[in-house]
């Protein structure tokens, strides 16, 4: 695959920040993010919305950041150190996305504006244990998902946010569109989670054209962390330059390749894997 440049030692490289929450366990939430970004060749900078009490068998507790905090991250790295690229995933709650959509507002993130938001709706983890209080999710239809540039729900998020529940390609194309209505410039429908295909195709839909992005399934349960490095990834080559497509074609085949990579851990579900990256001539 093409991969993005690396910056010369010594020099700046091109910078991206993750507002999410954090995973104990190493798997998933902002350290998958980061993992990506760093082996993306991109400097990976933080606003830390909560901290989970995590491990490979799943969430059992999280603890959120004062909303106020939150923000104030946001503000402290975009104007001081400046990023490419946004990317959210954890937000736990209507206070914590409502102060974060504001401090975008402030400093120019989302669509529309000079730095690109990729919105990953985190819901709940792949266990299916609960990461947003059930209130918040009017916050994420009405005040986050109207800021993206980009927006990249699993199916579970799909049926969550839309209400349609999402077995085929006539349901993807349906959900979509009811995604785009909600006002991001992007909505992706991922195909991963939909098992019964030999194939995990990836629908992104700009309102108007539908592109599809197809890899095969690959048969590993080691899959946790798979949706955040793939909105990772679209930060990472939209912070590059690429256009929405070329971004959402890259961080395909970047997922995929982490998904081949990935590993056993602990008792459960094991992560994908960008490690791959280092021995990659």
């Amino acid at each position: 695959m093409k991969l993005l440049p690396l910056t010369p030692d010594g020099q700046t490289p091109v910078r991206v920040l993750t507002i999410a929450g954090t995973d104990s366990g190493g798997g998933a939430g902002i350290q998958a993010d980061t993992r990506t970004m760093a082996l993306c060749g991109v400097h990976a900078c933080v606003a830390v919305a909560a901290v989970t009490v995590q491990n490979s068998k799943g969430v059992s507790d999280f603890h959120e950041i004062p909303p106020h905090i939150v923000a104030g991250q946001v503000r402290a790295v975009v104007t001081d150190i400046g990023v490419g690229a946004v990317k959210t995933g954890m937000l736990a709650s209507t206070a914590i996305i409502e102060a974060v959509a504001e401090a975008c507002g402030e400093v120019g993130i989302g669509r529309d504006r000079p730095i690109p938001l990729i919105v990953d709706p985190v819901a709940a983890s792949m266990h299916g244990d609960p990461l947003l209080h059930e209130e918040a999710l009017d916050a994420v239809r009405h005040t986050l998902i109207p800021l993206a540039t980009v927006v990249t729900p699993n199916l579970d998020e799909v049926r969550l946010i839309t209400g349609i529940d999402v077995t085929d390609d006539a349901s993807a194309r349906q959900a979509a569109r009811a995604l785009h209505r909600l006002g991001p410039q992007w909505a992706i429908v991922k195909g991963g989670h939909l098992r019964s295909s030999e194939y995990s195709t990836d629908l992104l839909f700009d309102g108007a054209d539908f592109l599809e992005f197809t890899a095969p399934r690959i048969g590993t349960a080691n899959d946790h962390g798979g949706g955040d490095t793939l909105a990772a990834a679209i930060a990472c080559a939209l912070a590059n330059g690429y256009s929405v497509p070329e971004a959402v074609e890259f961080a395909k085949e970047w997922t995929y390749r982490c998904l081949a990579a990935s590993y056993d851990l602990g008792a459960g579900h094991g992560p994908v894997s960008p490690l791959w990256r280092l021995h990659h001539e």
